[in-house]
């Protein structure tokens, strides 16, 4: 053994195992029986050495053996030393596949300094490593756990980093529970720090989907408090852009829920739609497009929330009532006395937006929003055939109801045709779809995923629509 290691080694109590596979055998040699398997990050309490071996402790295991002396690394917990323990937390802070090695040395860190001099970067770092293990942990269903992975997660345990698992969209979603976050929080940090506390503590996948109504509305406002509390203009482009499309999805949940109590949603239907004016495109970095896409969806599903209703001088109309508890009775009817009888009729437990009904020319059809979920709203279509009015229903896709949108943008006169944009989450990415449909038959003659390149959206399409849509963003 060289004659540094060994001073080391007497000097310290304590090793980290720096690698994975690391056998922890009965004996100084590689014959020795094995008594387990190490991993990244695992914590030994040095009792000598022997040779090229190191004789360790194992706490969490109960076991005693030895390791070979370049497969852990011996630490010193004394004050004078916790910065080079600091510097190796900033090196591996940001290194993916590290996490479980820098949370074990941030662990060593925060015993070995002295707590006046630790500080929001510190925590700052944990929570990021910790957030990168639970994200890279997250599967599918019906795929297995990478064996490394599940070992780091039961490594970083044992320094306290807690992990829950939740269910979304087909996928078993790990997430931090955020606890070194709200130390950042709590110390002088700078704004970037802030930031990616605040945004790690109000990530939308990892909200609890068994969470009541009430216990959600709370979480929200939460969120909406926490992300109104970063200093913005002290952030750079990128974390700005960060901060507000998360701020769009949590007033777009807002406004879903203010709409289910029977409360004005208009405020927060317009902070979110602010928020998602308020992204630059052109500083959006590669790895924030799909959450741009996503907000964007969110956005988009309440996108009737800060709308008025327009006033409607003729034609056909829109009349709502209550029906069972929770339920809204639709009612179409020709413009004409307060008793004017129902042409058609359907009762939904979604929130139904008045606003957005549009009636055709010659009053042979309407479109209405009807949103089932907060970031699921679907298109009725009325219209009237020779056997009088039938009611269809035109969901943003055929997946399971996740996430995303169908709206009315068009008439085309003279025809039986319509169009309608739909985006979706689909196979966990967002698609986006403008169509030109056979009302007669609900088929979708023809497609595209700009409208530019259907000659009818360029025609037809409506004025309102297109003032108010972020499908054209």
């Amino acid at each position: 053994m060289p004659g540094t290691l060994m001073v080391a080694a007497a000097l310290a109590s304590m090793a980290i195992v720096g690698q994975d596979n690391v056998q922890l055998r009965a004996a100084p040699r590689d014959s020795a029986q094995q008594q387990a398997i190490l991993w990244q990050g695992d914590s030994l309490e040095i009792r000598g050495v022997k040779g090229d071996y190191l004789q360790v402790y194992d706490h969490r295991r109960e076991r005693a053996g030895y390791v070979r002396a370049t497969q852990a690394r011996p630490i010193s917990l004394k004050p004078a030393d916790a910065g080079e323990l600091l510097a190796v937390v900033r090196f591996l802070k940001d290194t993916p596949g590290a996490e479980a090695l820098g949370i074990a040395y941030t662990a060593a860190y925060l015993k070995a300094a002295p707590a006046a001099e630790i500080g929001a970067e510190t925590f700052d770092a944990l929570g990021g490593m910790a957030e990168r293990l639970g994200r890279r942990a997250s599967i599918r269903q019906g795929k297995a756990l990478d064996p490394a992975l599940a070992a780091h997660m039961e490594v970083v345990q044992q320094y306290g980093v807690v992990l829950r698992g939740y269910e979304n969209d087909g996928r078993i979603q790990l997430c931090y529970d955020g606890d070194a976050y709200r130390r950042v929080l709590a110390l002088p940090a700078d704004p970037a720090q802030q930031a990616r506390a605040a945004l790690g503590l109000t990530r939308q996948e990892c909200l609890d989907p068994a969470q009541r109504p009430s216990e959600r509305r709370s979480t929200d406002v939460w969120r909406a408090q926490l992300l109104d509390q970063v200093a913005m203009p002290d952030l750079a482009p990128h974390w700005q852009n960060r901060i507000q499309m998360r701020r769009a999805n949590v007033w777009a949940a807002l406004a879903f829920d203010r709409a289910r109590q029977g409360l004005a949603p208009q405020e927060a239907g317009q902070r979110a739609l602010d928020a998602l004016a308020s992204v630059s495109k052109i500083d959006l970095a590669d790895e924030d497009q799909a959450p741009y896409a996503e907000a964007a969806v969110r956005v988009g599903s309440t996108i009737w929330a800060g709308q008025p209703v327009p006033a409607v001088n003729s034609g056909l109309r829109i009349v709502t009532a209550s029906g069972q508890p929770g339920e809204t009775c639709v009612s179409l009817v020709a413009q004409g006395g307060a008793h004017a009888p129902a042409l058609a009729s359907r009762c939904t437990y979604g929130i139904v937006w008045p606003a957005s009904a549009r009636a055709n020319a010659t009053g042979s059809a309407l479109t209405l929003a009807v949103q089932p979920m907060a970031a699921w709203r679907e298109m009725w279509l009325f219209r009237q055939d020779g056997k009088g009015w039938s009611i269809d229903v035109l969901p943003p896709s055929s997946q399971d109801p996740a996430l995303g949108y169908a709206e009315f943008a068009g008439w085309v006169p003279g025809t039986p045709k319509m169009l309608v944009v739909r985006e979706a989450r689909v196979e966990g990415r967002i698609k986006r779809r403008f169509e030109v449909l056979d009302m007669t038959t609900l088929a979708v003659e023809k497609s595209a995923d700009k409208p530019e390149f259907l000659t009818l959206f360029h025609r037809w399409q409506d004025p309102r629509w297109q003032r108010a849509t972020v499908s054209l963003r």
